[in-house]
């Protein structure tokens, strides 16, 4: 089959590669459509010792089981492989088992590629009529929907700020307005991405260093989806006494936070990461149901060319919050 293999710090080739062999009650999915990740960026830059070259990146995908009874039925694939017993697995949060495997991290070859594998429950049955590049932004806006679960309040009288305009930022937002939220600002320094996500619904979108930043202490929620020292630094500003910190990003680093002001003004910090399977099934739903908006901020592109896409988004020269890849 060809892929896309990450082989080396900011290297990407296209090439042949052996098609996966199944385990025990896997499938093999013939991939439509994945999605570019701020993760595979990471491993990109070779900033990400969890992704070891050479290895096929990509994790949110959808396309169709090939062979047997589900031949030919159309999935979105759930890339968190839990072991189904320990503690947490058994309390409903199996995205935090310990030894927990995701595609695209050895030993799961991920889904830049014509076919992947998954296990049987990992393939997520697509509603009637839903596109696989749609269905391929399940995964990042469960990402979205479970950490605006985790900063629940009443979102109607709340005043939030999501830092990051990417497809998690934005997924954020989304989710927020979905669940009643009515203000909503989206800080993003790309103007390109700023459009996009004003296109995208009910946001007031600025600069964050502009004038039209939030004022420091006003905001009730903060979502960083971001995770650099100048996005926890603008979230430790920007929050209000009582207010609450969501952290979605992951680039390196923890400087930036400001723990005096969250001890002294009672804020709640959270992290956040992935979603149970119950949040990927909502989602799914969601998205499928038109609960999150015409979702037209992401951008196609053949698979054999992703590496210009890598390129393109490293360099910011793409307006779009997504790249959704097509085998």
């Amino acid at each position: 089959m060809k892929a896309l293999v990450y082989t080396g710090p900011n290297a990407l080739e296209w090439r042949d590669e052996p098609e996966p062999t199944l385990g025990d009650h896997e499938v093999l999915v013939r991939v439509e459509a994945v999605g570019i990740c701020g993760s595979d960026m990471h491993a990109y830059h070779g900033h990400d010792s969890r992704r070891p070259p050479p290895l096929v990146l990509g994790h949110e995908a959808a396309g169709r089981i090939v062979g047997g009874p589900n031949d030919g039925r159309p999935v979105a694939v759930n890339p968190l492989v839990a072991c189904g017993a320990c503690d947490f697995c058994e309390g409903g949060r199996p995205h935090l088992c310990p030894s927990r495997e995701i595609l695209s991290m050895p030993p799961r070859p991920g889904a830049f590629a014509e076919f992947v594998r998954a296990p049987e429950r990992n393939a997520v049955v697509l509603p009637d009529g839903l596109d696989a590049a749609e269905a391929a932004l399940t995964e990042p806006l469960a990402v979205s929907y479970h950490a605006v679960l985790q900063g629940a309040r009443t979102l109607a009288a709340s005043r939030c700020a999501v830092l990051g305009g990417g497809a998690i930022g934005l997924g954020c937002a989304l989710v927020l307005a979905w669940q009643g939220a009515q203000n909503i600002a989206i800080g993003e320094p790309n103007e390109g991405r700023r459009r996009t996500a004003a296109r995208a619904g009910p946001f007031r979108c600025y600069e964050p260093k502009g004038r039209d930043s939030p004022a420091d202490g006003s905001v009730d929620l903060v979502i960083d989806a971001v995770g650099a020292v100048s996005t926890r630094a603008a979230a430790s500003r920007l929050v209000r006494p009582g207010g609450a910190i969501v952290h979605v990003g992951l680039l390196p680093g923890s400087e930036g936070l400001d723990v005096r002001k969250l001890t002294l003004q009672e804020i709640a910090f959270t992290g956040t990461y992935c979603y149970t399977p119950q949040d990927f099934r909502e989602t799914l739903d969601a998205v499928a149901c038109g609960r999150l908006g015409a979702l037209d901020w992401y951008e196609e592109r053949p698979l054999s060319a992703g590496a210009g896409a890598f390129r393109d988004l490293d360099s910011g020269t793409t307006s779009a919050a997504k790249i959704v890849l097509r085998p």
